[in-house]
């Protein structure tokens, strides 16, 4: 795996570290909990992810303050890391790109988007939700689980035995193999340390992005896992209520990080290449963007009625489009133009749900 990584200084002066890879169009993943770049693409788990998303996007993710190649001694705040995402998005300089978000990334995204709606032309988001742990109600009870968990992660986060972490990876994976828990437990190790882990986690359960939510103005997908061992899914279902005409798709698994055997990673990259732009286009370079957008929801089985629902166009709009695009591709029909997308890999075995 190849990446070009690079740095920037965040509005506070610290440094972040962000890597890129891949070609097409502009696609930024958000931080999600603890990352490191060089480790990530070592990784069983991310480096899967990596090579999925950089197929057809030029792809940017980063290290969190206080993690991975990024600056170790830093404060931590959501507000930071709205901060610290601007930054890197400036340094790379892209002017309208898609965002993706997972988990608590999900949040600092939806903030981002609601602020420069200028800029995020397609929000995706996985496994999130709008508000932390403490801002969700809890009862004393749970609330005293959650310091001592925060404690542990304090005093036991760094050591040599990784009983503890390997516990806090499968709540995060649980149908992953040994192998890749033992990974994503190295990559915790790695990726910053035990005082640090604590403080950010103490952070995420301060979120709440439910005003900002109903300011974002972008096409939104959601994501989540019915079963999800670290988020409910009920938290889905209420960021996507409060994101205007925001698409809710469950996921039949308990893993909050999906792995390449789980029937939902197919899935969950069926409907991402279906709604970002310019998966096709990467394949199918005739195509303009929109052309690219339809040929990915032609070869997922929508029809024009809900095509045009889909793009918020109308349906002759549709018609004029795919007129052109058969005479683009060189087909007749409707079913030689699916086939051949499904050829270059676009659809594959989804379909409206």
């Amino acid at each position: 795996m190849r990446q070009q990584i690079r740095f920037c200084k965040s509005f506070d002066g610290t440094r972040l570290a962000y890597a890129v890879t891949g070609e097409g169009p502009p696609l930024v993943k958000a931080p999600h909990w603890l990352t490191h770049l060089e480790y990530e693409v070592e990784s069983p788990i991310w480096r899967e992810w990596i090579e999925e998303l950089s197929r057809t996007h030029t792809l940017v993710r980063m290290d969190a303050r206080g993690c991975g190649l990024s600056e170790r001694d830093a404060e931590f705040s959501f507000a930071h890391y709205v901060n610290d995402l601007e930054a890197v998005i400036d340094a790379v300089g892209f002017e309208r790109f898609s965002l993706l978000g997972h988990s608590q990334s999900g949040a600092i995204s939806v903030e981002y988007a609601a602020r420069h709606p200028q800029r995020v032309g397609h929000l995706a988001l996985l496994g999130a939700y709008a508000r932390g742990s403490l801002r969700r109600g809890l009862s004393p009870e749970r609330i005293a689980e959650l310091e001592a968990v925060l404690k542990l992660v304090e005093v036991a986060w760094g050591g040599d035995d990784p009983a503890y972490r390997n516990l806090f990876s499968w709540q995060f994976a649980p149908g992953a193999t040994p192998a890749q828990l033992a990974s994503f437990s190295e990559l915790q190790r790695r990726s910053t340390t035990p005082h640090n882990a604590a403080r950010i986690l103490r952070s995420f359960t301060v979120i709440d992005v439910t005003q900002s939510a109903q300011s974002v103005a972008c096409p939104t997908l959601l994501l989540h896992g019915r079963d999800d061992s670290r988020v409910p899914f009920s938290q889905g279902v209420e960021l996507a209520s409060l994101i205007p005409g925001a698409r809710l798709v469950p996921l039949d698994t308990p893993n909050h990080i999906l792995v390449s055997h789980d029937p939902a990673w197919r899935r969950f990259f069926e409907e991402l290449r279906a709604f970002l732009p310019g998966a096709a286009r990467r394949v199918l370079p005739a195509l303009t963007s929109r052309e690219g957008e339809i040929v990915e929801l032609l070869a997922r089985g929508l029809d024009n009625a809900q095509i045009a629902a889909h793009l918020g166009m109308s349906e002759k709009t549709v018609r004029n489009h795919i007129t052109h695009i058969f005479d683009k591709l060189g087909v007749e029909s409707r079913a030689q133009a699916i086939v051949l997308a499904r050829q270059a890999g676009l659809g594959l075995e989804s379909r409206p749900s």
